[in-house]
């Protein structure tokens, strides 16, 4: 099988992260999304990313539901989350919080520079929400003194957060603030293998 999309992208990095840790062999396809849209086009019509092709052919599109494949893959012993219960859904948030941090981060970045005239309602918008969801995170975070979120196992709600992290720290380190416990959290994260090679330096597309 094998992933589209560049690691610059916190939701292609997510999906190549629980790959790694799932230890699942995997093409990597670092097309971008304007440069290779029409590329990406002939296995996702929205030229979107992430999106994984199966050895089968079926392709899967949007990172919570190649996740999802992915944990039925590896079984409930194996997967990066709960598969059920009060367990799950809290995980469920915390991932969601991260990926709506991502994704207010990159409609910013893309505010920015596609517009000729940028939405100052937008822009503060877009800003306001960063801004909350990072408060409503480090005090989250700070609810847990286990190693990882939701116990002394990585899962997918903290991948989901450190890749959102990485991505704003980059994208809009004016936004960050002071949030220690993310910081914290990030760089726990960022220290591991496997999002030491699954990782791309932010490049603005051409």
């Amino acid at each position: 099988m094998f992933l589209i999309g560049q690691y610059d992208s916190p939701f292609v990095r997510r999906v190549g992260i629980a790959l790694r840790l799932y230890d699942l062999e995997f093409e990597h396809r670092p097309w971008s999304t304007f440069s290779d849209a029409e590329k990406i086009a002939v296995y996702n019509p929205l030229r979107r990313v992430p999106t994984l092709v199966l050895d089968s052919g079926e392709v899967l599109i949007e990172s919570a539901a190649i996740l999802d494949y992915l944990d039925e893959e590896v079984g409930p012993e194996r997967a990066l989350i709960a598969d059920h219960g009060p367990d799950r859904r809290r995980a469920l948030k915390i991932a969601a919080l991260g990926t709506g941090l991502a994704d207010k981060a990159v409609i910013l970045f893309y505010e920015g520079v596609l517009h000729k005239e940028k939405s100052d309602v937008w822009v503060a918008r877009c800003k306001a929400q960063i801004r909350d969801v990072l408060a409503v995170l480090e005090q989250e975070r700070a609810t847990h003194e286990t190693t990882w979120w939701f116990g002394e196992t990585i899962g997918h709600a903290d991948i989901a957060v450190a890749c959102a992290l990485r991505f704003v720290r980059e994208v809009h380190p004016d936004l960050f603030g002071e949030h220690p416990g993310l910081l914290a959290h990030a760089e726990r994260c960022e220290a591991l293998p496997a999002f030491q090679d699954v990782a791309q330096a932010f490049s603005p597309p051409a």
